[in-house]
């Protein structure tokens, strides 16, 4: 595949309407490491007298950025948090910082979003955050917390303006996109397909034909999780999410993000009530640890291996939590995992994406670099080519839409999820990132987790999101 055929489908993202990514909460404990450079300071020369330079002398040269960069400190934190993805995103930003004489610190934490408030509120932020919510990163631009990006800065960014839009606050620039996620697709194993006599849905009520069909084999269709410790909720939100878009369009979806329709609207309960429909129809779900809302969301990908479950709807970073020596979209491989689109309602292809965006804290000419980096197509190779490495050379899990990345980096399926962005009809932001945070990592998820377990009606749930909007 050519540089430009990727560049093509990373401009399918152009579809994006204006607007966060539910927290993909990726990791199950705290990983701290830091880069160090790789070339010593400089020793500092200097007199104890004080010198008065003549009138006529021209000025003393500006310091090069590279003396300005060297022996500099940078802190980054993100909730990116396993042995892969925090290793990735190390090995990415040491790269940088060896070349550049720049001491980056990253910190990845699985409640990376409940730390930042706590350091911000305490005046001791990072220099550089890693929001998994455009919303989130809204609320502190809003409060003049982040730093708007110096003009050259936001040009240097390699992506388009479907996704820097995500980063735009009442017409500033605060956030630079730096990861991709596709959303709308189904994980399954063909070979399970294939034994049991089933094939690919290609409409919504066929996939619902398919439930039942599985049910009455004794076949178990879906496996569910939506437990990610305090995101806990956020994998309801994106069949919700998925689903407004399906059944109600895109307006509809924009209006309700933007809440100028209510969670409380009749189309947007309809939609709660079809998603956990499904989910209770008897025999749908396999809960690998008891409960749908105990069940971790990254527990669901051994039992799909294992043949316990059918399909399980997830993003393509889902691949990161295959077992070892899973492989993918192999037609000589029984045991290989694939994905298909999550089918549509009326025959459009409306697809719902997500990410993560940095946002800076502190003003200096290191951070600014930090941030270059981050926003381009080099960090992007760089972490997709460790990612697959700590992953023996499966899917990384990882996904950018930056222009100008090397094709070579990814996988066959990984372009296939570029060749489905590239093929839908509509693209939206995932809608609880959008939201303020309050809503989108808050009361969404905690309400939708009240209801799933049966703790309250929709009625009553839909209400109590509504009345938390700010």
């Amino acid at each position: 595949m050519s540089k430009l055929r990727l560049i093509a489908m990373l401009m399918a993202f152009s579809l994006v309407a204006v607007a966060c990514a539910g927290t993909e909460d990726s990791g199950t404990q705290e990983t701290t490491a830091t880069t160090m450079s790789a070339v010593e300071e400089a020793a500092e020369a200097g007199t104890d007298e004080p010198v008065e330079e003549p009138m006529d002398e021209e000025p003393a040269e500006e310091p090069m950025e590279e003396d300005l960069l060297e022996g500099t400190t940078v802190t980054v934190l993100g909730p990116e948090s396993s042995d892969e993805e925090a290793g990735a995103i190390i090995a990415a930003l040491k790269e940088f910082g060896d070349a550049n004489g720049i001491r980056i610190q990253y910190t990845g934490a699985r409640d990376a979003a409940d730390l930042i408030n706590t350091q911000v509120a305490g005046g001791n932020p990072p220099d550089i955050f890693v929001f998994p919510q455009p919303g989130k990163l809204a609320d502190f631009a809003r409060n003049g917390d982040l730093i708007a990006l110096p003009a050259d800065v936001e040009a240097s960014v390699a992506w388009s303006e479907a996704w820097t839009t995500f980063g735009n606050v009442d017409g500033t620039q605060f956030g630079i996109p730096v990861k991709a996620d596709l959303k709308s697709l189904v994980w399954y194993q063909p070979g399970n397909f294939e034994a049991g006599g089933y094939t690919v849905p290609e409409s919504f009520d066929e996939l619902v034909t398919l439930t039942n069909d599985m049910i009455a084999n004794g076949d178990t269709p879906w496996c569910v999780g939506i437990e990610s410790g305090p995101a806990t909720g956020w994998p309801f939100t994106d069949w919700v999410e998925d689903m407004v878009l399906r059944q109600h369009g895109a307006d509809v979806y924009d209006q309700w993000v933007a809440h100028d329709i209510d969670f409380a609207d009749a189309r947007i309960q309809e939609t709660f009530e079809t998603v956990l429909g499904l989910w209770n129809t008897p025999g749908a779900v396999f809960a690998n640890d008891g409960t749908i809302a105990a069940t971790p969301f990254g527990n669901n990908a051994e039992p799909l291996v294992a043949g316990d479950c059918f399909m399980h709807r997830q993003a393509s970073f889902f691949a990161a939590f295959m077992p070892d020596g899973t492989t993918f979209a192999d037609p000589s491989d029984p045991a290989a995992v694939d994905v298909f689109y999550f089918p549509s309602v009326s025959g459009d292809r409306p697809v719902l994406g997500a990410g993560t965006l940095v946002g800076a804290f502190r003003d200096a000419p290191e951070v600014w670099a930090t941030m270059q980096y981050f926003g381009g197509p080099e960090y992007a190779e760089a972490r997709q080519t460790v990612q697959t490495e700590l992953k023996d050379g499966g899917l990384s899990g990882f996904l950018s839409a930056a222009e100008g990345q090397d094709p070579s980096v990814y996988q066959g399926l990984e372009l296939s999820f570029l060749d489905i962005l590239a093929t839908a009809e509509v693209v939206r932001f995932d809608g609880s990132d959008l939201m303020p945070a309050a809503v989108g990592s808050g009361t969404f998820w905690t309400e939708s987790t009240s209801y799933i377990n049966g703790e309250q009606s929709v009625e009553d749930t839909l209400s109590a999101i509504d009345a938390s909007w700010p």
